[in-house]
């Protein structure tokens, strides 16, 4: 199999956590991590342009193989989850005109893909992403974390489906 990069996404509108993971055969490596912030202060359509661009700026210097995004959760929040929707709704524009293969997980696939236990905590995901990458320590901050671990989530999913086990 020949090596392949995936952008791991995690949407927020104040913050989107992305992460970059190149898999070389078996191995995982950890290529870029860290996070797109916006202010409250500025208006949601300059949030939202602003998470575009810079979406749109990892994927020119990077240029990933594949793209994977957390599938929207609906907790009680509405709000909340309205304005991560807005923010997912550009990032997949933004993977779109790349013409990018794109995948979306769950909190819970990406749980299960990493730990095996679908009800692993913030914490035992960090850690299977720092062990997996081989850091000296957990990325941080939280969303650059769950980045990482969406991208492999992602890379994990695909050579089961393409049938390659290492």
């Amino acid at each position: 199999m020949a090596a392949m990069l995936t952008l791991g996404i995690d949407p927020g509108t104040a913050t989107t956590g992305f992460g970059l993971v190149r898999q070389d055969g078996d191995k995982l490596l950890h290529i870029e991590c860290g996070c797109i912030k916006t202010s409250p202060k500025d208006n949601p359509q300059s949030r939202l342009s602003q998470i575009y661009r810079q979406v749109k700026g990892l994927i020119s210097r990077y240029r990933p193989d594949s793209v994977a995004v957390e599938r929207l959760f609906f907790g009680r929040n509405t709000t909340t989850a309205m304005a991560v929707g807005q923010a997912r709704g550009i990032i997949l524009l933004a993977v779109a005109e790349q013409k990018l293969p794109m995948a979306e997980y769950t909190p819970l696939e990406v749980k299960m893909a990493l730990t095996g236990y679908g009800r692993a905590d913030k914490k035992q995901i960090q850690m299977m992403v720092k062990t997996l990458l081989k850091l000296p320590q957990i990325p941080k901050p939280d969303d650059a974390a769950d980045a990482l671990a969406i991208a492999i989530c992602h890379l994990h999913s695909y050579r089961l489906k393409e049938g390659v086990l290492a």
